[in-house]
């Protein structure tokens, strides 16, 4: 009976004692919570003050957070707007044609703001317009390289002819712009320069061909039907090729003829290159 009472009371204080520290630990932790925000409402309220005596960061200077750089603005274009856009039309004419070209599609072809185009070119009449001049001179580059020393009037006749289909061959998109003249604007200084080049190429190569000095603002009447004779005959040929309408002559050829060729004949019997009258 006395081990019994013994053991019960052992038993109590062990659980008095375990009770007692547990309590001890609960009031420790609140204690220490309660310093805690103590310290952060005494923190908060020492940095007010200071804002109110006007008092800076305790951070150096070199701690402070460096001010945010602003990207600088990128170029609307670059290098030489003026022919980038030239080119990019050119690309779109000869991929889209006339009707895919537009100014904002210009704009797009050479990655510019959109209204590049017009600050440069006004409107797509003054695009095209000189986008054309680029044809006329290249086209007038090919006529004169036909012009080798050495050759008879004949065969620079012959060669000057190949050329102007090879161009309208190479380029049809181009070729055809630049005998859209509702298109175009004729007065623009540059294509009228470009074109009329290309137009005293013709008429020196008929004066050439006719053994005649040709006068640099009139022409014979005899001169003037000989240029408006070969310059139809070609203008008419390459047109009816580049849209297809040779095809039922072309289907009736022997074997093996080629577009060359046809043309070779047509202007050895009685084209440009026949007799001459005045």
């Amino acid at each position: 009976m006395e081990i019994a009472v013994l053991v019960k009371r052992n038993l109590y204080s062990v659980k008095m004692l375990i009770y007692k520290k547990r309590m001890a630990h609960k009031i420790a932790s609140r204690r220490k919570a309660t310093a805690t925000e103590g310290g952060a409402l005494r923190s908060v309220a020492t940095r007010a003050a200071k804002k109110l005596s006007g008092k800076t960061s305790t951070k150096p200077a070199s701690a402070a957070k460096a001010p945010r750089k602003v990207k600088a603005a990128t170029p609307y274009h670059h290098g030489d707007l003026h022919d980038a856009l030239l080119k990019a039309a050119e690309t779109i004419l000869e991929r889209d044609g006339l009707t895919g070209l537009t100014l904002r599609a210009v704009a797009r072809e050479a990655g510019v703001s959109h209204a590049a185009p017009a600050h440069h070119f006004r409107d797509l009449t003054g695009l095209v317009s000189e986008l054309a001049a680029i044809g006329y001179r290249r086209f007038g580059a090919a006529m004169n390289a036909a012009e080798v020393p050495g050759r008879s009037w004949a065969e620079v006749g012959l060669a000057r002819a190949h050329a102007y289909l090879d161009f309208a061959r190479a380029y049809p998109a181009m070729y055809q712009l630049m005998f859209r003249a509702e298109r175009l604007d004729m007065s623009n200084p540059t294509l009228k320069e470009a074109a009329n080049a290309s137009f005293a190429g013709l008429v020196q190569a008929v004066g050439s061909g006719r053994g005649e000095a040709v006068a640099r603002e009139t022409l014979t009447l005899g001169q003037a039907a000989d240029a408006a004779r070969a310059w139809s005959l070609m203008h008419g040929f390459a047109t009816l090729l580049l849209d297809g309408r040779l095809s039922e002559i072309f289907e009736r050829l022997p074997t093996g003829s080629t577009v060359d060729q046809l043309l070779d004949v047509m202007l050895r019997s009685g084209g440009p290159l026949g007799p001459r009258t005045s």
